[in-house]
């Protein structure tokens, strides 16, 4: 027994130490935020304060020194995401992840995006260039500060490779790939529909908009009829054709902004944003402010906060006290495919409008940590790689704006110093980055809407929803199209602007050059037109009130329609229980409403079931077809319901009330069978946060718990303005008058920081959580960094 008291002890002993030299290992990890230290590279004192919530106020005597300064702080809380995001975009995450990650790499190395980096980054403008490199030089003195390598290094065994210039590139070519479809997967989808269905099917199902639309100039769009018994007749299919998939969420990348002008606001403009994101601990954005003085106006400062983006020196969104800015996703068509024609003579080359040119082959190779490294063969074209197969077995070639020479570059940083309205929109519309709604405001009252980023250029009258034939003269893509052409709408007569990812422009040449990517359904858009119509004077808490309104207009006559759909129909306890979901409905996508959940599943019940019909159409001749996401898909259906022909019922029904009722049935059956029954099952609990650090999932769940944000019922929803999934939804959430941003708010998820033992790891999660306003000037400071030249 003495010595299995001292075999215990000494187990405790050897626990107790190792779990103390991984607490000190992971505490080295941690940045130091109070010191005097020199830097030689330098011209003058540079400060890094940090806030309760670790927001950093930079203040130095030039912006390179400012932005040597940001890439320290950025490397110092945020290096690992940063090393993340650039390997994602280029397909090396596998070099710390394993085998695992082969797959997601090899989707990505197709693009060859680190080569196509290290070219952008050759032609960019000596100034940008210069910004680029001090920024890469902030990066890594940071990183080599720290007194161990991040912690999640620990985790992979792996060591941090230090920053490149390229990677501020690749950075922003992650947010392509954030944003645009890179994969074209729509379009894919719609070349076999387009080939497959009757014409009046085909455009039945791809129109671009209808009777929700809110566009800021226009009218709403008519949406097509649907097709008539001797076009189509779905009851003719096999059932079995039937998978009766699920409808997807609703929920894609995309964001809300909207602006007020002085006729409302009495004085200067007001911007709001709330970009919607994949959510994650530590969050996308940086809250930064950066002061330096200005070059334009000797004795004053710039003095510009908001969101920055950790692998980049820039302000993303927010305000300079001259200008406020924000970004939606615009949804425009920037990926098109391209039908490789071969050569007759010779299969390893293809036919172009200047003849035949050879397929380039160029091995990539894919280091792979623990194992050996792969190889993947790209097959490129002079219009992008080829990724696909058409419809009839014909190669696709990839033509996607990130691909493009000019498609990165910094024109954003102008934006420190912008005083207009004008200005702002004249460095949003030379801007290099994926093709955003920008909405800007001034301190004058002005406000603007224009597109910034790059659209490319078509000829040829194809249509860039379907694979086209480039190999003629005068089709495809020549350049990019000139800003000036851009669309612009400065100060409107309703003194107000509002941007949901919807469609915007009015029918004609400029929504013709724009394209549809697969907007939005302008459910969201329109909510926000109308909150801002009703309201005669617009301040600061009219816009966060706005951004919070997670009421359900949309659902509001499914509701209606479920409630006769069960009066209509036989009682059984099941539906008397959805009965009495729907008197619990209070009009809002609330933690605690049963109704608001039991009408949304019961609407994406009878979506799914509608589409199915059609998908079964195709799968006659393709078996393994899948709709493609159809965003306006909601019109169609509805304009089904209303007017219930019988040849579009799918497969084995006769009936449309039996597919309503039948719809109804299923929702009932998956929520009854679970504990409490369909009166337990809250929109809460559906809607419960998963918001994660990148590395929890790898671990045991105790830990993962200390790393991930607490598990929050959150109210809203997709087609509302208050946006929100388990992971996904407002990755900041700001509204500011340029001028007055000491009464502005910024309310951002997940903290500054990912490290666990950080006091601003979660800071300010609560804030977001709640909706309550957290100011959006940094506040007093609580740590202090100074950098003094070294002599």
């Amino acid at each position: 027994m003495r010595w299995l008291r001292r075999l215990l002890a000494l187990f405790l002993v050897l626990v107790v130490a190792l779990a103390l030299a991984a607490w000190l290992v992971l505490r080295a990890s941690l940045p130091v935020l109070d010191a005097a230290l020199t830097e030689a590279s330098l011209g003058a004192e540079v400060t890094i304060e940090r806030d309760a919530l670790g927001t950093v106020t930079i203040t130095g005597n030039d912006r390179a020194d400012v932005t040597w300064a940001l890439g320290y702080a950025h490397a110092q809380d945020r290096f690992f995401e940063m090393d993340l995001m650039r390997r994602s975009a280029a397909g090396e995450l596998a070099e710390l992840f394993g085998a695992v990650a082969v797959p997601a790499d090899r989707k990505a190395r197709v693009h060859r995006l680190r080569a196509r980096a290290e070219a952008a980054l050759a032609l960019t403008p000596a100034a940008q260039r210069a910004l680029i490199e001090r920024y890469r030089d902030g990066v890594n003195a940071g990183l080599a500060a720290l007194g161990a390598r991040p912690f999640a290094y620990l985790l992979t065994r792996t060591t941090p490779r230090p920053w490149r210039s390229e990677d501020t590139i690749l950075v922003v070519d992650a947010m392509y790939f954030a944003l645009n479809d890179a994969g074209n997967r729509r379009e894919l989808g719609f070349s076999t529909l387009h080939a497959t269905l009757p014409d009046p099917a085909w455009r039945f199902l791809s129109a671009t908009g209808g009777a929700w639309d809110a566009p800021l100039s226009g009218p709403p769009m008519r949406w097509p009829d649907p097709p008539e018994a001797h076009n189509i007749d779905l009851r003719a299919f096999d059932p079995s054709l039937l998978r009766g998939t699920e409808a997807p969420s609703g929920i894609v990348p995309g964001s809300n902004s909207f602006a007020a002008g002085r006729a409302l606001t009495g004085g200067a403009a007001i911007v709001a944003n709330d970009m919607h994101l994949d959510l994650r601990v530590p969050n996308i954005w940086y809250r930064a402010r950066l002061v330096y003085p200005n070059p334009r106006r000797p004795g004053e400062a710039v003095d510009i906060g908001g969101a920055s983006l950790p692998g980049t020196p820039a302000i993303v969104a927010g305000s300079n006290r001259n200008v406020a800015w924000a970004f939606t996703n615009s949804y425009g068509d920037f990926t098109d495919w391209v039908r490789v024609r071969p050569d007759p003579a010779d299969s390893t080359r293809y036919l172009t409008p200047d003849g035949s040119e050879a397929i380039n082959a160029i091995d990539e190779t894919i280091g792979v940590h623990g194992a050996d490294p792969e190889t993947l063969v790209v097959r490129e074209t002079r219009w992008g790689p080829i990724t696909a197969k058409d419809v009839d077995g014909s190669e696709l070639a990839l033509a996607w704006t990130a691909h493009r020479e000019g498609a990165v570059n910094l024109e954003l940083l102008d934006l420190d110093q912008a005083e207009t309205v004008d200005e702002g929109v004249a460095i949003a519309q030379r801007a290099g980055m994926p093709a955003q709604n920008f909405v800007v405001g001034d301190r004058h009252g002005n406000i603007a809407w224009t597109i910034a980023g790059r659209i490319p250029k078509r000829e040829g009258g194809y249509d860039a929803r379907l694979p086209a034939d480039w190999s003629t003269p005068g089709t495809g893509w020549n350049g990019w199209i000139d800003p000036v052409a851009y669309p612009l709408i400065a100060n409107p007569p309703q003194h107000r602007l509002w941007t949901a990812n919807a469609r915007l422009l009015d029918e004609g040449p400029q929504l013709d050059a724009f394209g549809d990517g697969g907007y939005d359904l302008g459910a969201r858009q329109r909510q926000i037109r109308d909150d801002l119509l009703q309201r005669e004077r617009i301040g600061i808490d009219d816009m966060l009130a706005i951004q919070l309104d997670d009421r359900a207009l949309f659902l509001d006559r499914w509701r209606g329609l479920l409630a006769k759909v069960l009066d209509d129909a036989p009682a059984t306890p099941r539906r008397k229980q959805l009965q009495d979901a729907l008197a619990d409905w209070n009009g809002r996508a609330a933690v605690e409403s049963v109704g608001y959940r039991v009408v949304r599943a019961w609407r994406s019940e009878v979506i799914a079931s509608v589409l199915d019909g059609f998908a079964a159409a195709v799968r006659a001749t393709h078996p393994d077809f899948e709709m493609p996401r159809l965003s306006q898909a909601e019109h169609a259906v509805w304009m089904l319901i209303e007017r219930r022909p019988l040849h579009l019922l799918p497969a084995g029904q006769s009936d449309w009330s039996a597919v309503l009722l039948a719809g109804a049935d299923r929702v009932a059956d998956r929520l009854a069978v679970q504990s409490g029954g369909i009166g337990a099952r809250t929109w809460g609990e559906r809607n419960t946060a998963r918001i994660a650090h990148p590395v929890s999932r790898a671990l045991p769940g105790f830990i993962a718990r200390w790393l991930d944000m607490p598990a929050d019922e959150l109210p809203g929803d997709a087609n509302m303005p208050r946006v929100q999934a388990p992971a996904f939804g407002a990755s900041e959430r700001f509204a500011v008058a340029p001028g007055d941003e000491e009464h502005g708010y910024f309310e951002m998820p997940g903290g500054q920081s990912g490290h666990p033992l950080s006091p601003f790891h979660g800071a300010g999660h609560a804030d977001w959580v709640s909706g309550a306003k957290t100011p959006f000037l940094p506040g007093p400071a609580r740590h202090t960094l100074r950098f003094t030249p070294a002599r």
